[in-house]
């Protein structure tokens, strides 16, 4: 199990490379979660990024929806209960991102980002660069190989 930030579900509908670490490892047993505002997040800022990069939108709508076949959305009911252990330790940093490490905490599992706000706050923090090392051992300790 491992918590996306809103970065990565924008890289999963922008590119390839997040989609098909995605795809690969929901195959072979692993749950993906992201808290519902990181769904929000990528819905409000994706437009934006595609005018910018001049790409269409036109099937924007269900390559998020597909994507969040992959990624379970993680409710504030949830995650709410850690909000306030959340912001104290993203303190000096973005706050904003409290949902992220609040289902992190919730689900007691790690995060994959790549945003540094994350490092030092008492969960286990994956980049894109190493995810794959990560999504490895779930799967051996899953026994799904």
């Amino acid at each position: 199990m491992i918590v996306l930030d809103a970065n990565i579900l924008i890289r999963a509908v922008l590119g390839r490379r997040v989609r098909k670490v995605l795809e690969t490892y929901a195959s072979r047993g692993v749950r993906f979660f992201a808290p519902d505002t990181a769904f929000e997040d990528s819905r409000k800022y994706l437009p934006a990024l595609l005018r910018k990069r001049n790409k269409p939108a036109d099937d924007l709508s269900a390559t998020i929806d597909y994507v969040q076949n992959l990624v379970e959305p993680v409710e504030k009911d949830l995650y709410g209960i850690h909000e306030a252990q959340a912001r104290r330790r993203l303190r000096g940093r973005d706050e904003q991102d409290w949902p992220v490490l609040a289902s992190a905490l919730a689900l007691a599992c790690a995060i994959w980002t790549e945003d540094a706000d994350f490092f030092g706050t008492g969960v286990a923090v994956w980049t894109t660069g190493n995810i794959e090392v990560f999504l490895e051992a779930q799967v051996k300790a899953s026994g799904a190989e």
